[in-house]
């Protein structure tokens, strides 16, 4: 495309729609200017054909980018439907707990990746495309747009004015004076007051036309902070379970951080019930879950020693959970009444006479307990989560005490080479071949609280919301404030008035008519509005 030459002398790039120095439109049409862009020369909207033209317009097309936000709210909406794997417990397979605890749905879910939805690749994808689309249309459009604001001439082309919306031609006596009348009424409206050869414009609130840029801003940086959790050490989501007096590490930090549950307290309903369990157990409504929570910074003491130190202390709640240096602790889930130390007593079979008790911490179990008098007690194997698998052989489904199991040795003075049994809970079994002479029975058991926190680093949120804060400040821009502007223009000895602005045209109407009062033009106000004449 050529440039294009105006009769004022000024050349324009390809593709301008309006002078960019007195404002005369190029096309031979009678119909109210489109001011969007000040009828600047957008790049996207030139005919070329090379190949970084197809796709600087690709992404400059309002078209590609409402559809790229379409598809991701559409996926991220998918992303709803279960939890993300991150909610489900850690030691779960997500191929086996999505189903198994959503059918098949579940089964589909998982198969086509959407349990890890908004770290996949695609979902990434999308989010760059996004931010490209918006660049690009920004500086398609931005560009120009600000280029022709800042080159505006006071006095423009009478068919610029004509073809405003809001436009009026009379005649008067003394057009000079009529001028001056304009000047110190559009000051005291608070425009700002441009003079130029028989020409007056009164501006003002130009900046509301950047908002819809500065609402891309705060878009732009929203993406890259959501990009940021991506990347590794931006953002952490993970699982720790504590049990009532325990200290452990906070997982992630390198074991800088321990975190200790004082006690875990479910408080429900005392007057309102949900009927019977399977056992016949009533069942209550929670009220509340709470978790007395001490943190605990690694530091090196003045002897180059580490030591636990104190940081802070938290009820955690749900809702209200513990936050210290990026970390927060959420409450997430509980175990009530787990199995924590059993104690059992060592009697001779024949006699019933007890010789002595141990006491096995389920947690950690010592390897040799001595009752004293030549008789030992030797743990052999432990099966915290007991059960038989496939070859008819004891193993253990996970750490977690659910249903011990233990194989002793038994060592008593006219026994030195012991005697093997195994117990379970509410049952001894002995080694096959053998007829012991004592017996290991349960005969206390001690149970304790565990609480499940979510533990949680977001170094991209203050990112984030720096991008929601500038995106407020832009869409207060575009819907409380609008870029108005009056001209009005001597020619000859008529006065030529004409006014436009981005938005909210029925108060505009009542400036410009307040203008005409103190100006005393000769305006039929009924006929100022070219659309709503028509």
């Amino acid at each position: 495309m050529e440039q294009i030459h105006c009769e004022c002398g000024h050349v324009n790039p390809p593709g301008t729609e309006l002078c960019e120095q007195c404002g005369k439109p190029f096309d031979d049409q009678d119909s109210i200017l489109n001011m969007r862009y000040e009828g600047a020369a957008l790049r996207s909207k030139r005919r070329r054909k090379t190949f970084i033209d197809h796709i600087w317009n690709f992404f400059a097309s309002v078209k590609v980018g409402v559809w790229l936000l379409v598809i991701t709210l559409v996926a991220s909406t998918l992303g709803t439907i279960y939890p993300q794997q991150m909610y489900i417990p850690s030691t779960a397979d997500p191929y086996e707990y999505y189903p198994e605890n959503y059918g098949f749905g579940g089964f589909l879910y998982v198969t086509l990746g959407f349990h890890n939805l908004y770290s996949s690749w695609w979902y990434v994808t999308l989010l760059v495309l996004i931010g490209i689309s918006i660049i690009v249309a920004s500086i398609d459009r931005g560009l120009p747009l600000y280029r022709a604001l800042k080159r505006q001439r006071v006095k423009r082309h009478p068919q610029f004015l004509k073809r405003q919306r809001i436009h009026s031609q009379v005649t008067v006596e003394q057009p000079a004076q009529v001028l001056e009348k304009a000047k110190q009424a559009l000051a005291s409206m608070r425009y700002k007051v441009r003079e130029e050869n028989g020409a007056v414009l009164g501006e003002k609130n130009r900046f509301s036309r950047w908002g819809a840029y500065v609402v891309h801003l705060g878009l732009i940086i929203l993406l890259v902070g959501a990009l940021l959790r991506v990347l590794p050490g931006f953002t952490m989501d993970q699982y720790v379970w504590i049990r009532d007096g325990e200290i452990v590490p906070v997982p992630g930090t390198n074991n800088q951080y321990y975190i200790q549950s004082e006690g875990f307290t479910l408080k429900v309903y005392e007057d309102y019930q949900t009927g019977e369990d399977t056992e016949g157990q009533q069942r209550f409504i929670p009220e509340d879950f709470i978790t007395e929570a001490v943190l605990y910074e690694n530091k090196t003491n003045a002897s180059g020693e580490k030591e636990l130190v104190k940081v802070k202390e938290h009820t955690i709640r749900v809702n209200d959970p513990l936050r210290y240096e990026g970390l927060s602790f959420y409450q997430s889930d509980y175990i009530l009444d787990e199995f924590s130390v059993f104690t059992f007593a060592l009697t001779h079979k024949a006699s019933g006479k007890e010789v002595g008790e141990i006491t096995v911490d389920l947690y950690d179990p010592d390897p040799e307990y001595d009752l004293g008098n030549g008789y030992k007690v030797q743990l052999l194997e432990y099966y915290p989560d007991f059960e038989m698998d496939a070859h008819k052989q004891p193993q253990t489904k996970s750490s977690i005490p659910n249903n011990p199991a233990f194989i002793f040795r038994t060592i008593t003075p006219d026994n030195p080479a012991g005697e093997k049994s195994m117990v379970l809970i509410g049952q001894t079994i002995e080694m096959p071949g053998e007829e012991n002479q004592y017996a290991l029975k349960i005969n206390n058991v001690e149970f304790k609280n565990v609480t499940g926190l979510m533990v949680r680093k977001e170094r991209s949120l203050p990112v984030i919301y720096l991008g929601l804060g500038i995106t407020m400040v832009g869409l207060i821009m575009c819907f409380y404030w609008q870029h108005r502007r009056i001209w009005i223009q001597q020619e000859g000895s008529q006065i030529l008035l004409a006014a436009h602005t981005n938005k909210n045209w029925f108060g505009f109407k009542k400036e410009v008519e307040q203008l005409i009062d103190q100006t005393g033009l000769p305006v039929d106000k009924q006929t100022l509005d070219k659309e709503e004449a028509n």
